[in-house]
């Protein structure tokens, strides 16, 4: 497999600690803002909606949507959970991520982060996204207050995905993390799963 992954990105990040977690290989091609291989990337039609991450699987079939290809990755692991109610759980998490979570903590880290963001990072908008933000990782918090993982009583595909852009809230988005105790809990679990690597790594 080749996934072709923003080294920065959360989105691409859940894909790769999914891979590292599970102990798949994949080649990763590292598409960075305005990198040549993310230019090449485009030009080779292998980015469907003109993002990354994207999944080149070896039959010759792209994945594109980091939460498509955790749900494919995650195919008969213990990430997706076997109970009905508790996977659509799950799903409903996965969901609420990409419509609440990460267009707000993920775009508020982008403005802070990205140069050529920086136009957009007018004091309004950052307020308003700071208030948003902490909002919505309030939803987590009571949920975490009282369980483990956001969806059953193990992990699943849902951890991992708002693992994404949630570890970083704080450092990258300038969020009040002391303001989630269950939270910060919850992602030193995730981090000291065996075969976790970070951002970075």
């Amino acid at each position: 497999m080749r996934l072709y992954s923003m080294p920065s990105s959360g989105n691409s990040y859940k894909i790769r600690l999914l891979l590292a977690l599970t102990g798949r290989r994949a080649e990763v091609v590292d598409c960075e803002y305005g990198s040549p291989a993310l230019a090449q990337a485009k030009a080779d039609g292998v980015l469907a909606y003109g993002k990354v991450p994207a999944l080149a699987l070896n039959d010759g079939d792209v994945l594109v949507e980091s939460n498509a290809i955790l749900w494919y990755l995650g195919e008969g692991s213990d990430y997706i959970p076997d109970a009905p109610v508790v996977r659509a759980q799950m799903l409903g998490w996965m969901f609420w991520e990409q419509y609440n979570h990460e267009p707000v903590i993920a775009v508020r880290q982008a403005l802070l982060n990205y140069p050529d963001r920086a136009d957009g990072a007018t004091p309004e908008r950052l307020a308003d996204l700071l208030e948003r933000g902490h909002n919505v990782l309030e939803v987590m918090e009571r949920r975490l207050a009282g369980h483990d993982w956001l969806a059953g009583s193990g992990i699943s595909l849902a951890d991992i995905c708002l693992y994404g852009y949630t570890h970083s809230a704080g450092t990258r988005g300038g969020f009040d993390m002391a303001r989630f105790p269950a939270i910060g809990r919850w992602l030193a679990r995730v981090a000291a799963l065996p075969g976790y690597k970070g951002l970075l790594e």
